[in-house]
């Protein structure tokens, strides 16, 4: 059975896709933590981040990589933080979330509820500095 993630990969479930190439993809976290959440999963369906291949390992932590530096120059903030937590979907995946102090990543717990418009706001924006 296919993850969600792999689903949103072949268009079976939309998102707000900032970032894609032929092996990864970056897309806004509809539950986020702080505006401009963003997860960054491989395209191959594998659950444990450190069960990847080293080549699909290394090239997702650079495209994530690439992606925080784009999120960072559209999301004011002093840093984006990166966690990988993995328990809800059996998919390897990257959490970038941009942080004014540590408790903007730690609280998990408190969820944001983003209208479309501002969900399209920030796609478009860190979308735009990504590409940049």
């Amino acid at each position: 059975m296919a993850t969600i993630f792999t689903k949103i990969i072949n268009g079976e479930i939309p998102a707000w896709k900032v970032a894609e190439n032929d092996q990864f993809l970056a897309f806004l976290d509809i539950f986020p933590v702080a505006k401009g959440h963003t997860l960054v999963i491989p395209k191959k369906e594998v659950d444990y981040l450190f069960d990847l291949d080293e080549e699909t390992y290394l090239g997702l932590n650079l495209f994530a990589r690439k992606v925080a530096e784009g999120l960072k120059r559209a999301i004011p903030c002093k840093k984006v933080g990166t966690m990988v937590l993995g328990l809800e979907v059996p998919h390897a995946h990257i959490h970038l979330v941009p942080m004014q102090s540590e408790a903007d990543l730690l609280n998990f717990s408190h969820k944001l509820k983003l209208t479309r418009e501002e969900f399209i706001e920030l796609r478009d924006k860190i979308a735009a500095e990504i590409s940049a």
